[in-house]
């Protein structure tokens, strides 16, 4: 049966490719997104065109943050449920501007909260994140007590959460929250290591690595990550969920030596000291998510890399210009 979803952030990386898998399944999906300038608004709009190629797709250029603007958005539409993806990213930046991070990933989360409850809509998908695991052992486990960020961006999805569940206890609204680690993919984001380390060593620039790449990450390819935020639209009730590879952490040593195969270069590596708000390592488990949402990833992170590593060859102009 067609439904209609609001996806916000519509533009970004991993909503983009979610509301095309919604298109592609037969779906109206009513995008919304500032279209900020937190990297290349280029990057955005060559995302957004691929969506405006479907007539079941409308967008507003709007801002979780306007209350007035998403009163309107929900008098003109009724949705089936709302996928809150849209947020501002990155650990690092948020200590450089945590103001915004607290404005948009919080109060943007109760704006959009709040008009969904007014509107009757009762499914909420909120997109959360695996650094609320900093200092937790790994892997990491939803049960695992998350209340010392280590970050004003963790801080502020930590408290996202925390509304979303005031939300569903009081307004017994369905809420599922999905925790996200290390997402890359084709037209992923440029401040992203994969991303970042690609551009440098297609276009033999410095690759800088914060300490000496031992440190691990549980990259998850952007189309598996797509499929589980679509299964978590299911009637769960309250569920945290991880979405992760859920296989051995790759380390940045071995992952800059896959691209430099994949891409026939070599990097010119820069060291840089550890990086204060990075984590050591991030590693999910996913046993909640094939119990709970029947999914699994599907895609190994060589065939992620390999794919997205096609997809900056035949973009090539478009990421030379990108700026972070």
């Amino acid at each position: 049966m067609q439904q209609t979803y609001l996806v916000t952030g519509a533009a970004g990386f991993i909503a983009a490719r979610t509301a095309q898998k919604l298109l592609d399944a037969g779906h109206c999906v009513v995008g919304l997104d500032n279209l900020n300038d937190y990297y290349d608004p280029r990057l955005k709009e060559h995302r957004l065109r691929l969506l405006e190629n479907s007539p079941a797709f409308q967008f507003y250029a709007a801002d979780i943050e306007d209350r007035a603007a998403l009163e309107s958005v929900f008098s003109h539409h009724r949705f089936d449920a709302v996928l809150n993806l849209a947020a501002r990213a990155g650990v690092r930046q948020s200590l450089e501007n945590p103001f915004v991070y607290m404005t948009t990933n919080a109060i943007g989360t109760l704006n959009l909260l709040e008009a969904a409850r007014r509107a009757g809509t009762r499914k909420f998908v909120l997109a959360s994140t695996s650094s609320l695991y900093a200092g937790q052992p790994a892997p990491f486990v939803e049960t695992l007590p998350v209340n010392t960020p280590v970050s004003p961006y963790a801080a502020s999805k930590k408290s996202a959460e925390m509304t979303a569940h005031v939300y569903h206890k009081l307004y017994e609204m369905d809420v599922s929250i999905l925790r996200y680690f290390t997402v890359f993919g084709p037209a992923g984001r440029p401040d992203m290591s994969v991303f970042s380390f690609a551009k440098a060593i297609a276009e033999g620039t410095p690759l800088v690595v914060n300490g000496d790449g031992t440190q691990t990450r549980d990259f998850t390819y952007v189309d598996d990550i797509a499929d589980g935020t679509i299964a978590a639209l299911a009637p769960l009730g309250y569920e945290i969920i991880n979405l992760g590879g859920g296989n051995c952490p790759l380390a940045l040593n071995e992952l800059i030596s896959q691209m430099e195969t994949l891409l026939g270069k070599k990097a010119l590596r820069v060291a840089a000291p550890f990086h204060k708000a990075d984590m050591e390592t991030t590693a999910a488990d996913i046993s909640k998510a094939r119990r709970v949402l029947h999914w699994e990833p599907q895609f190994s992170v060589q065939e992620g890399l390999r794919r997205t590593v096609a997809w900056h060859l035949e973009n090539a102009e478009l990421v030379r210009t990108c700026v972070r």
